[in-house]
């Protein structure tokens, strides 16, 4: 019998067997990241490590695009209410992490393994979330790109921590630097995707399904067993993501980023 959760109307859970799968379902904004999909992905991330019987987990988004990274306008709105803002990105709230590190890194902490199905895209914030996962599945002409450079940012959602074991260090700085997007295929060939498919949804049942039919317990032990060969840095990377985020939000040429993408017109830096 299939379970099936809701959490802040932006992301739904079910547990089918010995399979989980969090989905995002604000498809209307390209499941864009507002406040209210922080909390939700964390409270599904709650109750995963609550359902005992799950071997294995698919991550994925509803409707044309795995992620589209942050929703600007209502970080924006929050800032202006008094909400939470860059000021809370030293604090570590969850562990090694803040909060919105927390939502990309819990896959990677996560006991079980996580498999992600990126159809669309998986952009700035959305991708540090899929490289949080154990495996990343992409359609052939899904966009991917670590795009914060493009907005004056820094990437700063834990992808630094989980990138590096993935990515040749001058193919990364290539693409923090430049936001270039790939397409799937040659985010493949950069490490990024594991694998590229025309059906990324199907491709991840498939995998999540030959993984549920191994020992649950010897694949919890080998998970644990991998995430120990890299991650001896990482509350440092956790860290620097943090203070170098708290350096440039809000400043002149990050301000500037933003405004040019909205006016879709070049922008002018200060040097």
């Amino acid at each position: 019998m299939t379970q099936i959760e809701n959490f802040h109307d932006r992301v739904e859970a079910r547990l089918d067997g010995s399979v989980a799968h969090i989905e995002m379902v604000r498809e209307d904004k390209l499941n864009a990241l507002d406040p209210a999909m922080f909390d939700a992905l964390i409270a599904a991330a709650d109750w995963l490590r609550g359902q005992k019987t799950a071997r294995v987990a698919i991550l994925s988004g509803r409707g044309r695009m795995f992620c589209a990274g942050l929703d600007f306008g209502s970080f924006a709105a929050m800032s202006e209410d008094g909400g939470e803002s860059a000021n809370s990105l030293e604090a570590r709230t969850h562990g090694l992490c803040n909060k919105p590190q927390y939502v990309g890194y819990v896959w990677h902490e996560m006991e079980i393994p996580v498999i992600c199905a990126i159809q669309g895209g998986a952009l700035g914030g959305g991708l540090q979330i899929a490289l949080g996962a154990d495996i990343r599945i992409a359609a052939p002409d899904a966009k991917i790109a670590i795009a914060e450079t493009q907005w004056g940012l820094v990437p700063d959602m834990s992808g630094c921590a989980t990138v590096r074991r993935l990515v040749r260090d001058d193919v990364l700085r290539l693409l923090t630097y430049t936001a270039q997007r790939l397409d799937g295929t040659q985010a493949q060939a950069h490490g990024l995707v594991t694998e590229v498919s025309a059906d990324p949804l199907a491709r991840a049942r498939a995998i999540a399904d030959a993984i549920a039919g191994r020992s649950p317990s010897a694949i919890r032990a080998c998970k644990t067993l991998l995430n120990t060969l890299d991650d001896g840095d990482a509350a440092e990377i956790l860290q620097a993501e943090s203070d170098l985020q708290q350096s440039v939000m809000g400043g002149p040429n990050q301000v500037e980023a933003v405004m040019a993408n909205l006016e879709k017109r070049a922008p002018v830096f200060a040097d």
